[in-house]
């Protein structure tokens, strides 16, 4: 038998935002923690949220926001683990921060000072952390024995915080995942969510407005979403698009209010302009989508000219236009993974698999998914702080 090098009542795999917060948990209980992380540092998905300046949670967090086979699972964490708790905890550091928009919570300054934050933590409650450590396998004998890249460690309890398939160039893995398919756990149906579509090929024409943005509103499957919409050179993108695509399926069209703000009625309300359509929706729209828009839809001639009908027509279009994407962008620009660990293995309380009692699955491997905006931050809390209390 291998010499166990380290013997542990808690292993926690994975250096994100969900096995940090479990690592300072179970630490606080008195618990001897050791966390693994395969990468040379943690919290390497943290330092590039929120363009730099990690969005760390969201006020409005409830289980409305999130995706799950399960949409009930996700609530007993939230409620016991708010966003309020930790923006206490922000504040408990002298971190300066502040809303965006829509409840979201951002950093002055830069993403570091969260991860400082976890690490400080992590450090007051006695949490080893190992980084460069790559677990090979797990077992459970009696006690669990991990096969690392440092050798072998036994440990009461392990808990899996391994994210999910985004973001594979920061060392993504479906570790997770195969962990879980180990010990007899069913795995939702998994695809990248909040993640850009890519035009069919009757639309690459408008490849030629990349760069172009503007604010829209979307309904899809029972959800709206009215942010931002951002043209790029391969399809769509921006906040509205990321929103939608968590819930987007192939072969669906998706319809987009151009002009949210005003009523059907507008368009034909100003026939009377000594002017074009085109430099008319750009009162609304950049000049360059307009003048695309109009090139598709629209005849070249003075607003006086176009009937009451092609008018109503024309707003119809604006207030539905389709667009069918051929697909998504995957999980290389993905900024998470839908589905995962099916929520009816695990216990909601504390994370714990039914049939495998120790082991426990916290963060995005699990079947909830946030929406954009600091939502699935605050799932990797909750989740994290409910495992750490009985690991």
């Amino acid at each position: 038998m291998i010499q166990a090098i380290g013997s542990y009542d808690v292993v926690v795999i994975g250096g994100g935002a969900a096995g940090l917060m479990c690592a300072i948990e179970a630490g606080k209980r008195g618990r001897r923690v050791v966390l693994l992380e395969h990468n040379d540092r943690v919290g390497k998905k943290i330092a590039i949220s929120g363009g730099g300046r990690c969005n760390f949670t969201n006020l409005g967090a409830g289980p409305d926001n999130y995706l799950s086979a399960q949409p009930d699972f996700c609530k007993s964490a939230l409620a016991r683990y708010t966003a309020w708790d930790f923006v206490a905890l922000v504040e408990q550091h002298g971190i300066a921060y502040h809303e965006k928009k829509l409840g979201q919570q951002f950093c002055d300054t830069s993403s570091r000072a969260i991860i400082e934050l976890l690490l400080d933590e992590a450090a007051k409650a006695g949490a080893e952390i190992a980084v460069n450590c790559r677990v090979e396998s797990v077992e459970k004998p009696e006690r669990f024995r991990l096969r690392t890249s440092r050798g072998v460690i036994e440990a009461n309890s392990v808990v899996v915080a391994t994210g999910g398939l985004s973001f594979p160039k920061l060392g993504a893995t479906d570790f997770g995942y195969r962990i879980a398919r180990q010990f007899g756990l069913r795995i939702t149906e998994l695809r990248p969510g909040l993640v850009p579509l890519t035009f069919a090929p009757e639309d690459q024409a408008l490849h030629s407005l990349s760069g172009v943005s503007l604010p829209i509103a979307v309904r899809h499957r029972g959800q709206a979403f009215e942010e931002a919409l951002l043209f790029t050179h391969r399809g769509v993108s921006g906040p509205v698009i990321l929103q939608i695509s968590s819930y987007w399926r192939e072969g669906e069209p998706l319809h987009f209010d151009l002009l949210p703000e005003l009523n059907s009625d507008w368009l034909a309300a100003e026939r009377h302009l000594a002017a074009d359509l085109p430099t008319l929706l750009s009162r609304n729209w950049p000049r360059r989508f307009a003048e695309a828009w109009c090139e598709r839809h629209a005849p070249s001639k003075p607003l006086a000219r176009f009937t009451a009908a092609e008018m109503t027509r024309l707003a119809g279009l604006a207030h539905a236009w389709p667009l069918l994407p051929s697909g998504t962008e995957g999980y290389p620009k993905a900024e998470v993974t839908l589905g995962g660990i099916d929520t009816s293995e695990l216990s909601s309380k504390t994370m714990e698999a039914r049939r495998v009692p120790g082991l426990f699955f916290i963060g995005e491997v699990v079947d909830v998914t946030g929406w954009l905006g600091g939502y699935n931050f605050q799932w990797a809390w909750a989740s994290g702080w409910a495992a750490g209390q009985v690991a």
